[in-house]
């Protein structure tokens, strides 16, 4: 797609006239103008400032920079890239400061990067080849031989899952196609529903909440999504502490265990 069309595009589909754009960015709805016909051809900085009046996601910015000819601007590390390791520290950190209750960080995909112990409630009883790094948690929630069988309001979470991936259509539609065709319960709005989960502890109902790297210059670490659970009701909360406190346990024994083998005597 060349550069007026892409532009004009993402602007239509941001619901911004050319005259709201231009305002955001700086400069007259005229030249705008001029600049989605193809009359004008815009400079680098302007570029950038169109983007960033977009808010699009710094992928796309780059994307629109390559359609105008220009090389693109932010950079795109592994994960494992010495200049992130200050956001790999603070991940772990907030991972294992969330306990005893699950949380995780996905890609912009949905792959898994990272979990917390108590994440282990979350996945019990789940397919091996699901479950792990690098695994799609979209996938995890609705497979049938992942966390659905457990989900006790499978329709309204299936729509609180389903709803994040329109930029995915291809994964939105396999996973479309393991929810059956349920009602929703009476008496919920829209998608802010919690999970109810049964589980080895008890039946949970957790609510979420998603963080971002809000300042990030990099695509990678700009993409990146904690995703936390909190207990809904004291009875979840008391749950998920039983599973720490059994999971520390486990542990404990594990490494004593080890500490006696005869190779450690």
């Amino acid at each position: 797609m060349d550069f007026p069309s892409a532009l004009r595009e993402r602007r239509t589909h941001r619901h911004l006239s050319q005259l709201d754009l231009a305002l955001r960015a700086g400069t007259t709805q005229r030249h705008l103008s001029f600049i989605e016909s193809g009359r004008s051809v815009p400079g680098r900085k302007m570029v950038v400032r169109l983007a960033e009046s977009l808010e699009l996601p710094l992928r796309e910015r780059n994307e629109l920079l390559l359609a105008a000819g220009y090389a693109p601007v932010y950079p795109e590390s592994s994960l494992d890239d010495p200049v992130l390791a200050p956001a790999r520290t603070a991940i772990e950190h907030i991972l294992r400061g969330h306990l005893p209750y699950p949380a995780l960080v996905v890609d912009g995909s949905g792959g898994l990067i990272a979990a917390n112990s108590a994440f282990d409630v979350i996945t019990e009883g789940a397919a091996a080849e699901l479950v792990g790094p690098g695994r799609n948690m979209y996938r995890l929630a609705l497979h049938p031989d992942g966390v659905a069988p457990r989900i006790l309001n499978l329709a309204e979470w299936a729509r609180h899952i389903l709803v994040r991936l329109d930029h995915q259509p291809e994964l939105r539609a396999e996973l479309a196609a393991y929810v059956p065709e349920l009602e929703a319960s009476a008496g919920l709005l829209g998608f802010a529903v919690p999970l109810r989960l049964r589980s080895s502890y008890g039946e949970l109902s957790l609510m979420t909440t998603v963080t971002t790297f809000a300042t990030a210059v990099d695509v990678t670490l700009a993409e990146l999504k904690l995703e936390a659970f909190l207990p809904a009701d004291p009875a979840t909360a008391d749950a998920l502490a039983a599973a720490a406190a059994a999971a520390a346990a486990a542990a404990a024994a594990a490494a004593a265990a080890a500490g006696q083998a005869p190779g450690n005597m």
